[in-house]
């Protein structure tokens, strides 16, 4: 059978919400798909808010060599450990961030990109909710509990985060913005709704999903009409702007669904294979996607 050459050279996936289904596995159909795309040339990586070593076991599962975006852009590195570029944030900007954000202690974690104890900091769990507990409590062997948190900042640190309900979160927002650190630093969300889970990611200035994208392009000389990117929440936005295909799920956030941008199928239903097949169809105009 002959694989005409598609028009999308780089395809860009986030993974919860996206890649993995609700039951947090990669479907078959979206697999497949994916091992389809990679074997017809099209360059396939994964843009997510899980650091590396949370990221590698859904990397490792496609079964072909890629890159990995991760923490939002911060890092973006091989399977097998090679670095291409690290944006953290300063220490210091990370300490005043820390000092303006007091009243949300207990919902404070910090992320250092090493792969021992101390790689995730906080001083503790107890407001932290019982969707991130389990996470922690999947990488119990990389956290250190520190008090004050400011202690574990002799290195950069990756980001600073703050998780908790819905409504605590939009309380740190409000706080955030009056926190006196505009042009210090990016802040991200990533919200579901449907377990009153909300995370509010701090990263240095400038970074972002989008940007590392962008940056990841160009070092592999695909122009932007070459980039499809696939997304469904709010830390996604700048990735899905830069893309010149941006598709996002059917269960994206109404921020999302706002622009214009092409909707596939859910997550439970193999969006990422609907994607990928429309790509692979050479079903694209300057637009995007044509249903």
């Amino acid at each position: 059978m002959k694989i005409s050459t598609p028009s999308v050279r780089l395809l860009a996936t986030d993974i919860d919400g996206t890649l993995l289904n609700p039951q947090f596995q990669v479907s078959e159909c979206d697999l497949m798909a994916l091992r389809r795309a990679h074997a017809a040339g099209i360059e396939i990586v994964l843009v997510t808010g899980r650091r590396h070593t949370f990221a590698l076991p859904i990397a490792k599962q496609l079964g072909f060599d890629l890159w990995l975006i991760s923490s939002n852009g911060a890092v973006t590195r091989s399977l097998e450990g090679e670095t291409f570029h690290r944006d953290l944030m300063p220490a210091e900007t990370c300490r005043r961030l820390c000092g303006a954000m007091q009243e949300f202690r207990g919902n404070t974690v910090l992320t250092f990109d090493q792969e021992t104890k101390g790689a995730i900091v906080l001083e503790r769990m107890d407001e932290l909710g019982a969707s991130i507990r389990r996470w922690l409590e999947k990488n119990m062997e990389y956290i250190e509990f520190v008090v004050p948190i400011e202690d574990a900042l002799v290195n950069d640190p990756v980001q600073a985060m703050f998780c908790g309900t819905m409504a605590r979160m939009s309380r740190t927002l409000r706080v955030l913005e009056g926190a006196g650190m505009d042009g210090t630093v990016t802040v991200l969300r990533t919200e579901y709704p449907e377990r009153d889970l909300s995370m509010i990611d701090v990263l240095n200035a400038g970074c972002s999903k989008g940007h590392a994208l962008e940056r990841w392009a160009g070092h592999r000389g695909y122009r932007r009409e070459e980039v499809m990117a696939v997304g469904d929440n709010h830390n996604d936005v700048e990735m899905l702007e830069f893309a010149g295909h941006p598709v996002i799920m059917g269960n994206a956030c109404e921020e999302l669904r706002s622009r214009g941008w092409t909707v596939t199928l859910s997550n439970d239903a193999c969006g990422i294979a609907a994607a990928v097949e429309l790509a692979l169809d050479g079903k694209l105009d300057a637009a995007g996607l044509r249903s």
